[in-house]
């Protein structure tokens, strides 16, 4: 009996942590109870690949697509997040009794695979509190791991390493950097919204060279293919005009990268504080603003789960880089629902994109597509 009622504890104290992180009100002042980001962000490598603690939202985002040598495909998402519960100086002046148990931090993990050939969605969720070795951040001899209940990301020099499990499925990865991280924005300075402290931090690895294995149905599959790495951190809860966001990472296949946010207004307009960046094959990097890019949403998809309605095919324009390509999803069905964690359901899907560039040059592309806000509101 003693297993069980260590179950029934866990289980418990982890629905006790969703009320507590994701229902405290949304009405606080970032400047007031979390340092909030205004710039420069003055990112430095390792270093930045750690934890950011005093803020009070951050995520390590990973996404690829992978190909078995029998041509099966998969794509993948392993996402780590990172919420500060206790506002900085609350915990200070509340500094309580002493406890294995006692956190200020939950972590939290959303895992992912597209079985595409099957046509597939497996997903799973899982958090923490950052206590007792079951969730966190931590350094070793220049190693910085993030980990959550048998899921972890471990960034080392010249190598990523992910291992995901879940009931159904599991993935081990191998990802090497073939390009060095790309800051967003302003020098690392990410506007999310036109208000004091409506940013993040934000850096990507954009191009990973992926090898490892998937396991879906207890089969176990070896893999090669291209992955994306994101790390982000934040204070300011999305601001009131805004309804959630469309995010796109490209993977062209002449050998550069394009990563564009939409910050979508409730009146169904972009915020003129989207954004993006494109990554030349040399790795050189070149912010674009709102007015360098149009999209248009050409067909939509309706989820049979929530019901929502997300676009579900897209006409990417990119005037400056004479750039024109059309975008779907490689599987219609991937959304994510997490009712026992962050309580976002969002759809994160792999896509491929054809179209051309200079010179009329045919062009094709593969990636992820991340949609928030369409089936009920954004609040973290």
């Amino acid at each position: 009996m003693k297993p069980e009622r260590e179950n029934f504890s866990l289980i418990l104290t982890l629905a006790l942590l969703a009320v507590i992180a994701f229902c405290l009100p949304q009405t606080y002042s970032p400047a007031a109870d979390y340092p909030y980001v205004s710039g420069p962000c003055n990112l430095r490598f390792p270093l930045d690949h750690a934890s950011h603690p005093d803020h009070r939202v951050e995520w390590w985002y990973y996404t690829g697509n992978l190909l078995c040598d029998d041509g099966a495909r998969y794509g993948f998402e392993l996402t780590f997040f990172r919420i500060r519960a206790v506002p900085v100086q609350e915990g200070k002046l509340r500094p309580g009794r002493p406890s294995e148990w006692r956190a200020d931090q939950v972590f939290v993990v959303h895992a992912a695979v597209s079985d595409i050939s099957s046509n597939e969605f497996l997903h799973s969720e899982k958090m923490s509190r950052a206590a007792l070795q079951l969730g966190g951040v931590r350094e070793r001899e220049g190693r910085f791991e993030v980990f959550v209940n048998g899921c972890e990301a471990v960034i080392a020099p010249g190598l990523h390493h992910l291992s995901a499990k879940a009931a159904d499925f599991s993935f081990t990865l191998d990802l090497v950097p073939r390009k060095n991280p790309v800051v967003h924005g302003e020098s690392g300075l990410s506007r999310k919204g036109e208000g004091p402290g409506e940013a993040s931090c934000y850096y990507s690895f954009s191009r990973l060279e992926a090898a490892g294995n998937v396991t879906v149905g207890g089969r176990e599959r070896p893999v090669h293919g291209t992955a994306w790495m994101d790390h982000e951190f934040m204070s300011a809860p999305l601001g009131p005009r805004l309804a959630g966001w469309d995010w796109f990472s490209l993977q062209l296949s002449d050998g550069s990268e394009l990563m564009i946010y939409l910050m979508r207004e409730k009146n169904g307009e972009y915020s003129p504080v989207s954004s993006g960046t494109f990554v030349d094959s040399e790795g050189k990097s070149t912010r674009l603003f709102s007015k360098d890019f149009r999209v248009r949403v050409l067909g939509t998809w309706k989820s049979p789960h929530s019901g929502g309605i997300y676009p579900a095919l897209w006409l990417l324009e990119v005037n400056t880089l004479d750039l024109r390509i059309r975008i779907l999803p490689n599987m219609a069905d991937q959304e994510m629902q997490t009712p026992g964690s962050t309580r976002l359901t969002y759809w994160e899907g792999s896509v491929r994109a054809e179209g051309s560039g200079p010179q009329g040059r045919a062009v094709t592309a593969e990636g992820y597509v991340e949609l928030t806000g369409y089936a009920g509101p954004v609040e973290f």
